[in-house]
């Protein structure tokens, strides 16, 4: 049918239908436009945030507004720490003149490390035996030691690593220490071995001569990964 021959009415209801159509396609990508502006943004994941376990709560009472943590597994490793956090303490004194209090120094003692955690009343009784799984020499006597080689204050204590610097000057100016319960229990074994003893006998008694501002650790690792964890910063003496 051509235009001449179609009537108002026709060309009314033709017109009147495109429009609603027109309208009703364009509702629909408003509704899908306004779907896509509404849907919300995908969740940003929580910052970390540790755990605390009441285990840990005494590297927060050790007072001090800059903390430092030394990691130990040998002998020498912390001969160097010992040499180390002296160092911490002084270039602090003169550099910035803060006092002693106002750092909080860790070290922790694990694996070779964790007999010179114990007092010299343990290395007159057990030296011996723990100086051979080090292959230990007291400067003093070219013998395994039967003192804590760590709190020697002649002139041979300089040829160690430490310089001289010893555990006891050190807990002094309030640096204190982590000490490796699982080392300790294997050390209490070997003690036992050797000696006849019962091994939870001696581990007992080590725990209870730690030397000055010691803490049993239930893992030494542990120990480093919840300092840095509470605002430690990590220093590493190589071994």
């Amino acid at each position: 049918m051509d235009d001449q021959n179609s009537s108002p009415v026709a060309r009314r209801s033709f017109l009147s239908r495109l429009c609603v159509g027109a309208a009703a396609f364009g509702a629909t990508i408003a509704s899908g436009a306004a779907t896509g502006a509404q849907a919300p943004a995908a969740a940003s994941p929580a910052p970390f945030k540790p755990g605390r376990h009441p285990q840990d709560d005494w590297l927060d009472h050790v007072p001090g507004q800059h903390r430092l943590v030394f990691d130990t597994t040998m002998p020498e490793g912390l001969g160097g720490a010992l040499l180390y956090a002296n160092n911490f303490y002084l270039a602090n004194q003169n550099g910035y003149s803060l006092g002693n209090a106002e750092l909080a120094v860790v070290i922790v003692m694990r694996h070779n490390s964790t007999p010179f955690a114990y007092n010299e009343a343990m290395w007159a009784k057990y030296g011996t035996v723990m100086a051979q799984r080090s292959n230990l020499i007291d400067p003093q006597t070219n013998q395994a030691p039967k003192v804590n080689i760590y709190n020697l204050t002649s002139p041979a204590a300089a040829t160690l690593r430490s310089g001289g610097i010893t555990l006891d000057s050190l807990i002094k100016k309030g640096m204190h220490v982590a000490v490796c319960e699982m080392a300790t229990r294997r050390i209490s074994g070997a003690i036992a071995q050797a000696t006849g003893g019962a091994a939870e006998a001696i581990y007992n008694e080590l725990v209870a001569n730690l030397v000055g501002n010691g803490h049993m650790v239930t893992a030494g690792i542990l120990a480093v990964n919840r300092a840095q964890e509470r605002g430690y910063s990590f220093a590493n003496v190589g071994v």
